[in-house]
């Protein structure tokens, strides 16, 4: 089953939270902060006046509380607007 998002919204796939701190602690899951990192799955048309500037495999950066979780054949995605989207990583 594949995603394809419509209008102006965008599936993303979030990068693993990290287990460790840079210093070599493991840390709980609980204790593990929500990565606002994703990588873009799919990308819908647009709108007639929004110009999508996102593609699949980017990484972006989101809005911490933005989207809609979903849980599709055992995978996690986020379906986002594109404006909730705020950085492009290069």
């Amino acid at each position: 089953m594949k995603l394809v998002p419509l209008g102006d919204r965008v599936v993303l796939k979030q990068v693993e939270a990290e287990e460790k701190t840079k210093s070599g602690i493991i840390l709980t899951s609980q204790a593990q902060e929500k990565p606002q990192e994703a990588t873009v799955i799919a990308v819908g048309p647009g709108k007639d006046d929004v110009k999508m500037e996102v593609k699949v495999d980017d990484k972006v950066i989101y809005s911490k509380y933005a989207g809609t979780e979903v849980k599709l054949d055992g995978e996690e995605y986020i379906v986002v607007k594109q404006d909730d989207i705020l950085a492009i990583v290069k």
